[in-house]
Parts: C-alpha cells; sequence; structure tokens
C-alpha cells in the first residue's frame, strides 16, 4: 500500500482512535470497585419513569451522599459490596452468575493536577456503558469488547475524585451481539482501566508499515488536532531510522524511509522492533513487527511464501474456571495450550479479545484472526445496527493495527444468506478496507448441509472476501461416514480456509467411535475430517473449534454438558483429550 493510500485509510482511524497498551505511562483504576444491581435500572429514572432525573435520592450517577440525618438518599456505594475491576460479575458472585441487566460500579480514587490534558480509558466494558465523574456525565459507549476513553481534563479534580459507571449487558434484537449467541454473555468492566495525561497536542493515531520492499517503510502520524508544522521524528534504533517531517494543515506527517533492511516478522521469527515517534512535547513507541500478507489465487502468501495455517478456534475466556481474561497468566496458560498443538495460526473468535492476548500471540508467533460479534439473528435492516457494526470494526482496527500478526479482520460468522445480509457486509467489508487495505477480509460462512455428499459453496459474498472460510460439522451434525465420501465444489479462486469444524467430548468419557459424548467419538470424527481435507481444492488452512470447553447457556445436557459446549480439545482444567493428539500429528505433516 502506497504512503498516500494509508494517509487516505488513516484520516478516519485518527478521528477517534483511544491509545494502545504500550505508549504511555497511566495510572491505573483497577481494584475494588463497589456496585449496587439494579434489575429495574431505577438509577437512572425518576418514579415517573424520566430519563436522566435530577431526583438526587435515586440517581446513582450522581453519587450524591446525604448532608444530614434527615436527608433521603436511597442508594450509597460507600456501603455497598465490591468486587474486582477488571472482571464480569458472573463469576465473581455467585448470585450474579445468569445475571443480564444493569449493575452500577463506583470507585473512589485520588488524583493530583497535571500538566496537559487527562483520558479516562477504558479497554472494554460488556456490554454498554454510561460514565461519570464527579457527578458529570461523560459520555455513553456501545460494544462489549474493544476500548473507548473520555476527555476528563475540565471533570478531573485535585484530591478526591468518583468514578460511576452504569454497565448493561441486555441482550437485545437490533444489538451486536444480538439476543442469541454460543457463548456465556459475561457483564462487567472485563479489562483494564486508567487514567493517562497527554500534552495538549498530542498524537492521537499512528501506524508504520511495509512500503515496497524489506527495504522501505511508510509511516503517518495523526495529531489529535488539525494543526500544522508541527515538528515529528520516528526512530527504529535497530534499522538505524531516523526520518522527520512536519504535519500539513489536518494535523498529519507522513514519510517514507528507504534503505532500512527490515528483518521480517513471521511465526518462526517473530521479530519486533522498538519504534519511537515524537511529535511536538509528546512521545509514543510501540514494539513493531513489518510483514507483508496477500492472497494470489487460491494461496496464502505470508512474506511472499506461500503458508499453511495450522490453526485453532478460542474464546476470551479465562482457563481454568472460566470468566473473561483479565492476567497475564490467564493469557500464558492459554497460549501454551495452543503452541503444545504445533499451531501458528489462531481465531479469536467471536469478537475482539483481551489486547494483551493480540500482543503475546504476536510475540509468540502466533498469527491471528479477529473478528467482530456479527452472528445469528442480526437485524440487517437496521440503521442502527450497521452504524454499530461498523464501530465496533473501526474499534477493533484501530487498536490492533499495529499488530505484524493480525492477518484476517473477519466481519461475520454463520450468518444466513440474504439480499439485506449481503449489502449488509459488502458494505461493511468496503468499510473495513478503507481504514485497512494490508489486511485480508474474511468472515466464516455456513455449510449446513450437503445433497448426496456434493457440497457446493455458494455464498455472493465470495466477491467480498480475500479468503473463502466456512464452518462445517461432517460427522458431529451429519453422519462420520459421510467424510469420506464427501465431494466439496468451491467454484472460487480464492484461498479455502475451514473455519470450524469438531465434536463434543467429555474429558474422561471412554466408549466407542459411535457413542456421543465420548472422547473416541472426537478423535475418529478429526480422523475422518483430515483424511476429508485432502479432498478440499485450495485448501489454505483449518481452524478446528474449539481449544477448550467453554460455558454456553444454550448447553443444559445435564451430567455431560452442564453449561459448557464440550468441544474443546483440552477440559477447563487442562485435561487434554484423545482428539488433541490427533491434530498434533496432522499439523507436523504441514
Amino acid at each position: 500500500m502506497k504512503t498516500g493510500g494509508i494517509l487516505a485509510a488513516f484520516a478516519a482511524l485518527a478521528a477517534c482512535a483511544p491509545s494502545a497498551l504500550a505508549e504511555r505511562t497511566a495510572e491505573s483504576l483497577n481494584g475494588d470497585w463497589h456496585y449496587i444491581v439494579d434489575p429495574q435500572d431505577i438509577g437512572s429514572k425518576s418514579y415517573h419513569d424520566d430519563p436522566e432525573s435530577s431526583r438526587d435520592s435515586m440517581w446513582f450517577g450522581r453519587n450524591v451522599k446525604p448532608k444530614n440525618k434527615t436527608e433521603l438518599i436511597e442508594y450509597s456505594f460507600s456501603d455497598a459490596p465490591t468486587m474486582k475491576v477488571p472482571g464480569d460479575w458472573n463469576t465473581q458472585v455467585r448470585e450474579l452468575f445468569y445475571y443480564e441487566g444493569v449493575l452500577w460500579y463506583q470507585r473512589d480514587f485520588e488524583w493530583t493536577m497535571r500538566e496537559g490534558r487527562t483520558f479516562l480509558h477504558f479497554d472494554a466494558v460488556s456490554v454498554r456503558a454510561t460514565v461519570y465523574l464527579n457527578g458529570h456525565r461523560l459520555g455513553e459507549h456501545s460494544g462489549g469488547f474493544t476500548p473507548f476513553e473520555f476527555d476528563v481534563t475540565d471533570k478531573v479534580k485535585g484530591g478526591s475524585n468518583s468514578v460511576v459507571v452504569k454497565v448493561d449487558n441486555t441482550r437485545r434484537r437490533s444489538g451486536i451481539p444480538t439476543q442469541g449467541f454460543d457463548w456465556w454473555n459475561y457483564g462487567g468492566i472485563i479489562r483494564d482501566v486508567r487514567l493517562e495525561v497527554r500534552p495538549r497536542t498530542h498524537v492521537k493515531a499512528w501506524r508504520v508499515d511495509l512500503a515496497d520492499s524489506l527495504e522501505s517503510l511508510d509511516a503517518v502520524v495523526a495529531m489529535d488536532s488539525a494543526v500544522s508544522n508541527v515538528a515529528v521524528r520516528l526512530c527504529i534504533d535497530e534499522l538505524g531510522v531516523s526520518a522527520e517531517g512536519v504535519t500539513d494543515g489536518d494535523g498529519k506527517c507522513k514519510l517514507r524511509v528507504d534503505g532500512c533492511k527490515v528483518e521480517p516478522w513471521s511465526p518462526s521469527n517473530p521479530k519486533l522492533y522498538k519504534v519511537v515517534v515524537k511529535a511536538g512535547e509528546d512521545e509514543v513507541s510501540d514494539e513493531m513487527g513489518f510483514r507483508t500478507i496477500k492472497a494470489r489465487g487460491r494461496k496464502i502468501l505470508l512474506n511472499g511464501k506461500e503458508i499453511f495455517l495450522k490453526g485453532i478456534c478460542l474464546h476470551d475466556e479465562a482457563p481454568n474456571g472460566g470468566g473473561r481474561v483479565t492476567t497475564d497468566e490467564q493469557v500464558a496458560e492459554n497460549i501454551r495450550r495452543v503452541k503444545e498443538l504445533g499451531a501458528n495460526f489462531v481465531r479469536l473468535a467471536h469478537y475482539p479479545h483481551n489486547e494483551k492476548m493480540v500482543r503475546a500471540c504476536e510475540r509468540e508467533g502466533l498469527l491471528a484472526w479477529c473478528e467482530i460479534p456479527l452472528y445469528w439473528m442480526i437485524d440487517w435492516k437496521n440503521e442502527d445496527t450497521y452504524k454499530s457494526a461498523s464501530s465496533q470494526a473501526r474499534e477493533m482496527i484501530e487498536r490492533d493495527i499495529r499488530r505484524a500478526n493480525v492477518i484476517v479482520w473477519s466481519l461475520a460468522n454463520e450468518t444466513v444468506p440474504s439480499r439485506e445480509r449481503n449489502e449488509f457486509l459488502a458494505r461493511l467489508a468496503e468499510y473495513a478496507r478503507s481504514l485497512d487495505s494490508t489486511r485480508l477480509i474474511s468472515l466464516a460462512m455456513e455449510v449446513a448441509s450437503a445433497k448426496d455428499c456434493v457440497n457446493r459453496l455458494q455464498d455472493d459474498l465470495n466477491t467480498v472476501v480475500d479468503i473463502v472460510a466456512f464452518n462445517e460439522y461432517v460427522g458431529w451434525y451429519r453422519n462420520v461416514a459421510d467424510a469420506d465420501r464427501m465431494v466439496w465444489e468451491i467454484p472460487y479462486d480464492k484461498p479455502v480456509v475451514i473455519s470450524e469444524f469438531g465434536a463434543g467430548a467429555v474429558a474422561g468419557l471412554h466408549g466407542g467411535a459411535d457413542e456421543r459424548w465420548t472422547e473416541e467419538m472426537q478423535r475418529a470424527i478429526y480422523e475422518a475430517n483430515i483424511r476429508m481435507f485432502s479432498r478440499v481444492e485450495g485448501l489454505c488452512g483449518t481452524c478446528p473449534w474449539i481449544l477448550t470447553d467453554f460455558r454456553s447457556p444454550r448447553r443444559p445436557l445435564s451430567g455431560i454438558q452442564d453449561g459448557y459446549n464440550r468441544k474443546g480439545l483440552f477440559a477447563p482444567d487442562g485435561t487434554r483429550k484423545l482428539a488433541l493428539e490427533t491434530l498434533k500429528k496432522y499439523y507436523e505433516t504441514k
């Protein structure tokens, strides 16, 4: 992608891109927060259901305290119980395990006033958040897996401060995700919270990409406002890079660096460089890799060389008990399990995962597929639904645009073809490419049935995607004997990835290979699918479902599922199932 193309795409990103994890020092607001459960949302309504009422006795956002013993205030955060942030409420409070609705968080913090501008930053709140600081309503955010922030320079004060967050994880027909999905609807402030101080004029967004070759880089830096003649400097000491420029009238600066001889990032050599950007009084930095990813005919080319994606799907769920991933230790255990398979690729399903996971995968040499939660019963005709989808796509791309391991932006999973669906997703794909044309676009198509074991893939969105990906469950949702007779017809000259296949099994349950829920049946289904893969023309990768059993209320079978999807190769406690070795041996041959 040429510098001009990067700059054009970058304009939309720079509009509101929050800073990434590694860029600036910050003061964490993680820890114990008070909470009030509010199933009727009384904290933001009056007795007569007037929104945002000024009636202090019940308006939780103001965190009002009685001035004397006669004043009626019908809530008290200071007397309320606490839970940990980051974290979901479902696994922290037993009574809230199945709770879906409104819950209010509150925390006091001390602050020393500093020069510059102060931002209150959330890495993710599930699913909708309304944020208040010192009684002032800062705004709202919808989308439970992407970062957002507020400029609180004129709201924060020296000394004691109070932040209140209304969190609502109610499932909605027009929502993203919508009312039905096959994972647990964890609610809460599920990722880190921090206060960040930046110069009055500061870097809002930036990126560095390979240009025409491994010896050329294109960089774009965007300031937070349209300020011209700001001196910008790009430094990569290990490459001997020190390039300078100034911002234009839009507050952006583009730089071309030649002769830098980059060592490309790859799974076998996940090389990262420290990149520093100085702009006026501001300085940001990141650890970055550089690589190219292209689809050419029916091949995927990483750094110009054909690659087979030896993948596995996983959820953003902590091992050994579930709940959202919040710690480096949980990330490390999930990655250890991935590496045990011999995988080089992860499908981070079905929504943006914790940024800690994406970055750790980059350091460990794991390519990544990242997606937004357009899943099943989407309201394709609703313009507000599209706005939510496009916002979540933008926020995902903004956050991870500098991650070398991210090679696929995925826009949907198992959606039923229709004219409205096709128009919605084609429009969304065009928007995603306008933000970042250096990665591949895909989505997981659904294959539910085949006539006489002839499966002809037919989806009008084949013209929109760079990779044709589909989910198939031969052997689990149809007879396993069909695998050896299955004929796949994929009439598209594009790379093919099987984005899901697999079977359920209870760890430790043994029996015949034709007996449901046994490890032997799961292994037999893996073996049959692997034999079938040799007859899938253009196959460039497989991504079985799934690394570890995960919680889902759609799985109620007592004594077997007990609220878990059992298609994992690991049980939550790390117990290995027999199919794990089958997949591992297959990947050793690729």
